[in-house]
């Protein structure tokens, strides 16, 4: 991965499960956590979107801004929140604007066959737009909880 703490975080607009488009530059002022994940409605993922979901009001209290993004569609994202009902945005990047300005597309090897795919990856940006932590190839077991805890101690 190319970004690094201490870095300006990329600008980026995408559409979110509601067709409303949202740009970083928008989100100046506040804590963003960015994370990336590979599929909707796959187990990993649901567990990440469901623990983020369940701490969203600590986060805002903190006045962060969680965003996910995968390359799913905005009918998916659309889809996937109301099945889970989600308290996060799921932003679509089917065109992997964002995934490569952020590194996190990248090549991927299982059962022996490579592709490209998403690497599950969270973002920490200040209220200033720098990045201040990167957790790369995320487990997602208590992973919320330690974003969580990270941006407790920067506040």
């Amino acid at each position: 991965m190319s970004l690094e703490a201490g870095k300006k975080a990329p600008g980026f607009t995408l559409q979110d499960g509601d067709g409303e488009k949202t740009s970083f530059s928008g989100l100046k002022g506040n804590w963003v956590v960015l994370y990336f994940y590979p599929k909707d409605d796959t187990q990993g993922c649901t567990t990440e979107a469901l623990d983020f979901s369940r701490l969203s009001g600590e986060f805002e209290k903190l006045n962060a801004v969680v965003l996910g993004l995968s390359p799913d569609s905005v009918a998916s994202h659309e889809k996937f929140t109301k099945k889970h009902d989600l308290a996060v945005r799921l932003l679509s990047d089917p065109d992997h604007i964002a995934l490569e300005k952020y590194g996190v597309w990248q090549m991927k090897k299982m059962y022996g066959r490579e592709y490209m795919g998403v690497v599950r990856t969270t973002i920490l940006i200040n209220p200033a737009g720098k990045i201040v932590e990167i957790w790369e190839k995320v487990r997602v077991k208590n992973h919320a909880e330690h974003v969580l805890e990270k941006l407790r101690e920067m506040v």
